[in-house]
């Protein structure tokens, strides 16, 4: 597996390549964001962790730049605490994010996790069921694709497999915490922001009216569930 660190900090630069070479990853490291996107088009990149502050091209447009032409997974490193910043994280294609100060043995986990879900996306056997339909919604199993109407949905793996998720289970009332965990597979590092981030983007994709949701319901204190009426 191939990573790439950018990383301006030159002692965290070098933990993090060290820690993970350690863990038999092969480490492309990076100074800057331009730099890093050279890399990226050069080297066949299975995961990405990027700084958000980088001169000359910082870690929210290098992404957006990845994002262009590939689903790798990526992680943010951030100093700054606001939501904000990691709702814009998310918002553009992150799949995590870590905030400085943070333990080597979390970032480890959570690169292995990501990797781990990122090759089960990508390499998962076809299921033996036809496609799944829900209202207006369709889900192609095989080609692991969504539809509404006729109109094909662009989802990244997570919002795919959250989409799945409920409607293998429409009805069904789902804590943030029990989406997390199917989903992201893993309960240890839940993050309640992060469920409520992709269900809004989620929402923006299959929803006519995202403030007002006809499928996705919100079930107050509680969590989400897939509940269509259809119009008269």
């Amino acid at each position: 597996m191939n990573i790439l660190i950018a990383e301006d900090e030159s002692d965290i630069r070098n933990l993090l390549k060290i820690s993970l070479e350690g863990e038999g990853y092969k480490v492309f490291a990076a100074r800057e964001g331009q730099e890093a996107y050279e890399i990226f088009k050069k080297e066949n990149i299975d995961l990405a962790v990027l700084d958000v502050m980088m001169p000359r091209l910082d870690g929210f447009n290098l992404l957006r730049k990845i994002r262009e032409d590939s689903t790798v997974p990526v992680i943010f490193l951030t100093a700054r605490s606001e939501e904000m910043n990691k709702i814009l994280g998310l918002g553009i294609g992150a799949d995590d994010y870590l905030t400085k100060p943070f333990s080597m043995n979390e970032l480890i986990a959570r690169v292995k996790a990501n990797l781990r879900r990122s090759s089960e996306y990508t390499n998962s056997p076809k299921e033996n069921e036809e496609s799944l339909k829900y209202g207006e919604l369709t889900i192609d199993t095989d080609g692991c694709c969504a539809y509404l109407g006729d109109e094909p949905i662009e989802l990244n793996a997570k919002e795919y497999k959250l989409l799945l998720h409920l409607m293998k289970n429409p009805e069904k009332v789902f804590t943030k915490k029990q989406l997390y965990s199917a989903v992201w597979d893993d309960e240890y590092f839940y993050d309640d922001n992060t469920i409520m981030v992709h269900i809004s983007h989620l929402r923006n994709k299959i929803e006519a009216d995202s403030q007002n949701p006809e499928y996705i319901k919100t079930i107050r204190g509680i969590g989400y569930k897939l509940h269509y009426r259809c119009k008269a």
